[in-house]
């Protein structure tokens, strides 16, 4: 048997919808089999991931995947106990939401030895399953849903903050450390942080790619964004400077919301300029909205027009969820 050069580390957790395409996709990579494994860390699913992911390596012979369980469910512990086990010189994270590109892990290998970089990694083509999923995926595609995360708007290359997943030297975690595991969210931003601290670099490259799974009903969507909001003021709270300002313009919205309905009841004539604000807010909305609906179909436009008030709105309430979570834990 040839040495082990990379350690796929993939946490999961009730992915019975998603388990199939990633599997496929990294069993089908351009690098040479015997040279990458595949670690699926199993927070306790109740669903058939585990059925599902088990009759694809029967069926398929497939003899380089290994599945771990993770009684605390969250990320970073799977990570941790991933990383802790793996028996490659570079770690790939990745996530079961998603299907990869069939050069991703011949790629992540390049340029960690090609380039000078703690971490690389790639770009995201969001793309969703049904109707409602497909203008998830418009909205999380769009600078005005989601700011400059390059990973996710653009096809840059270059040095950056933060990358989604990433591909990193094992050695890292012996130097820096391992993931934050009181981080249920954001312990890749976390990660990352320490990584740049630490005067390493992070790049993203449009060489690195795979297609990712978004949520396909607005509940899920609603819930992702108010859990991300929330944890972002966690994150900062419990790591400063692990979160960047565009994290919390959401907040400063739903604040401005507030805001205005307050000063509505009390008549201040300072509720004008809030009016003003959102009349510019319908305006941008509608204008990402004809934009992002004319790259696909225009059938999506008038579920998209509610969904990024909506994201903006719940990712912002989620933020101040967290303020006075952290308040009420201090006093």
């Amino acid at each position: 048997m040839k040495e082990i050069i990379v350690s796929i580390i993939i946490p999961i957790r009730n992915e019975e919808k998603y388990i199939i395409e990633c599997v496929k996709s990294l069993t089908k990579q351009d690098y040479s089999k015997d040279k990458y494994e595949i670690i699926f860390v199993d927070g306790c699913s109740n669903d058939n991931t585990l059925i599902i992911l088990k009759e694809y390596i029967y069926k398929n012979g497939v003899n380089n995947i290994k599945i771990l369980k993770n009684e605390h469910r969250t990320v970073p512990y799977a990570m941790n106990a991933g990383i802790k086990i793996a028996a490659g010189k570079y770690i790939i994270r990745m996530d079961a939401h998603s299907e990869y590109a069939i050069n991703y892990i011949s790629k992540c290998v390049f340029y960690l030895e090609t380039v000078d970089a703690e971490n690389v990694g790639g770009i995201a083509k969001t793309v969703g399953k049904s109707y409602v999923g497909k203008a998830i995926a418009l909205m999380l595609s769009s600078k005005f849903g989601v700011g400059n995360s390059k990973f996710r708007t653009s096809n840059f290359s270059g040095y950056v903050d933060t990358v989604p997943f990433g591909a990193f030297r094992k050695e890292l975690f012996e130097r820096i450390g391992y993931y934050n595991e009181k981080l249920t969210r954001n312990q890749d931003n976390e990660f990352n942080y320490r990584i740049r601290k630490n005067g390493g670099k992070i790049y993203l490259t449009s060489d690195i790619q795979f297609k990712y799974y978004c949520r396909d009903t607005v509940f899920e969507i609603v819930k992702m964004a108010f859990l991300n909001g929330k944890w972002n003021v966690i994150t900062e709270n419990l790591c400063p400077g692990t979160m960047s300002y565009r994290h919390f313009a959401p907040m400063l919205f739903a604040l401005s919301v507030m805001i205005c309905f307050l000063f509505f009841i009390l008549d201040y004539k300072i509720v004008y300029l809030l009016y003003l604000e959102f009349l510019c807010y319908f305006f941008l909305d509608l204008f990402f909205s004809v934009k992002e609906t004319l790259k696909l179909n225009l059938r999506y436009f008038p579920l998209l027009v509610f969904l990024f008030p909506l994201f903006h709105l719940s990712y912002g309430m989620g933020s101040i969820y967290g303020l006075f979570s952290m308040f009420k834990l201090k006093f």
